[in-house]
């Protein structure tokens, strides 16, 4: 008899609580809704009454269920009502060289592998670009102008494509002629090209905490270090804290992204983007501004980019095509401001000019009305997967565990209860075939050791839902352990 009770504890009452659980996301059970009582399951499946409060428990641990004293369990309102938001990171106060990871290495090493669930590399799903499109334009360039994607552009990039770069800044208020544009290969040569310019080896670069780990791989190459300050998840760094740096001095240069940094998704209010470029003008510090995420908003209108209150020329704004359009291609930019020279000779220096056929094949596609469609398309899209990545988080990870409310971009930052160890379940979610981002690679200092980010930006499925409770059910194992 105690063989099968132990089998009906092991297996029985996660059966009942995944039917249940069914019966709650497809909406047959809505929020407020009473769920049978314990006595009426235990009768229906014919099990005891403790397996019944154990599956019942267990969906209370998962947040779709509560229990109401003397009236018994009602299914609990839409999940992400009830998201706590982490607290403002605290890093260290001291910079310190930055010492990249082979986790790195690792998380990317699977991002096209098709037997994995891809929450680890942000990359978007093919299914998501507008893969068709693009081919058509390539098609219509290698007809048109094959002689010319032969050769080699001009090192600050192709004439047409600078205008339509520097024409969509019109959409923020930015007044810029092709002349001001450089056209980069992705956005991360556009923000090394910026390190390079207002900073040498040695130097203090100020960065967001966290921030996208390919930040802590330029500054580590380029021999400089790096200075972590306290950023919110909603609103972004703080700028107390780095006024209070500033006056010390030291801070050779800083590198933000006011628009929905990555892996946070904050977006700081256009009033405090304005107080940053004045403070940095004020103290001659060169703001290099990664833009990636700017056109994946889930508001109503485009935020405007820290680069758009730059009176002094200070600011060198970056950005990329490779979130919105195409990975592959590579094709990013800079506005430099005062720096646009110096960032020339330092462009022509390292890659002369960035692929010839991928700056006239984008500069094709951005001609018509259909990028503008795309991209309506692509952030519905990418809001749908934050918001069933949210839910799934909540419904299955343990209690205490704590996840951003993105506005943009299309990334979740989760932090965990401080006994699960992210790198280690980043090694057995690899061995499960699911993919995830370790929280200490956003990190200089190695912090956010029991966060990871997800990638939201592929089609939502079966298939992922039942990766994010894997992950938790990793999780829930390594608290007991």
């Amino acid at each position: 008899m105690a063989t099968v009770h132990a089998v009906e504890g092991d297996f029985l009452y996660e059966e009942i609580a995944s039917q249940v659980a069914t019966l709650i996301n497809d909406a047959t059970l809505k929020p407020g809704e009473r769920i049978p009582s314990v006595r009426q399951m235990s009768a229906e499946r014919g099990v005891s009454v403790s397996t019944v409060l154990q599956a019942y428990r267990l969906l209370e641990d998962r947040g779709l269920i509560e229990a109401r004293p003397q009236s018994g369990y009602y299914v609990r309102k839409r999940l992400q009502e009830r998201v706590i938001v982490p607290e403002c990171s605290q890093p260290p106060r001291s910079s310190t060289p930055v010492s990249v990871t082979s986790l790195i290495l690792d998380v990317y090493e699977r991002v096209n592998h098709p037997d994995y669930v891809p929450f680890g590399a942000a990359v978007p799903s093919p299914e998501l670009l507008p893969t068709e499109e693009l081919s058509r334009a390539m098609a219509r360039v290698a007809r048109r102008e094959a002689a010319d994607t032969m050769t080699y552009l001009l090192s600050q990039g192709s004439p047409k494509l600078r205008e339509a770069i520097a024409r969509r800044t019109l959409l923020w208020g930015g007044q810029f002629n092709r002349d001001d544009v450089i056209v980069t290969s992705g956005c991360t040569e556009a923000l090394a090209l910026g390190l390079r310019t207002v900073a040498r080896p040695g130097d203090t670069i100020a960065i967001e905490s966290p921030t996208y780990f390919g930040v802590l791989q330029l500054i580590d190459s380029l021999g400089m270090k790096a200075l972590e300050f306290p950023t919110d998840p909603t609103s972004g760094v703080r700028l107390d804290e780095l006024e209070r740096v500033l006056k010390a001095g030291g801070v050779r240069a800083c590198l933000f992204a006011p628009n929905f940094n990555n892996p946070l998704g904050s977006l700081m209010p256009d009033e405090r983007k304005e107080a940053l470029v004045e403070m940095l003008a004020r103290y001659g510090i060169p703001l290099i501004e990664d833009d990636l995420y700017g056109d994946l908003y889930f508001g109503v209108s485009r935020p405007m980019p820290a680069k758009a209150f730059d009176k002094a020329g200070m600011v060198l704004y970056c950005g990329s095509f490779s979130k919105t359009i195409s990975p592959g291609y590579r094709i990013g930019w800079i506005i430099p401001g005062r720096f646009l020279q110096d960032v020339k000779r330092l462009k022509y220096a390292s890659t002369i000019s960035s692929s010839s056929p991928a700056q006239y094949a984008i500069a094709s596609y951005l001609e018509g009305s259909g990028y503008e469609r795309h991209l309506r398309r692509l952030r519905g899209a990418v809001e749908r997967g934050i918001a069933h990545a949210t839910d799934a988080v909540c419904r299955y990870f343990p209690e205490g565990t704590r996840v951003t409310r993105p506005q943009g971009g299309f990334v979740l930052w989760v932090e965990l209860p401080e006994r699960v160890d992210a790198v280690q379940l980043f090694h057995e979610a690899l061995r499960a075939h699911i993919t995830i981002a370790p929280g200490p690679i956003f990190s200089a200092s190695g912090s956010f050791t029991h966060f990871i980010r997800l990638n939201c930006g592929h089609p939502w499925s079966d298939r992922m839902e039942q990766a994010l409770e894997q992950i938790g059910q990793i999780a829930y194992r390594m608290l007991r352990e």
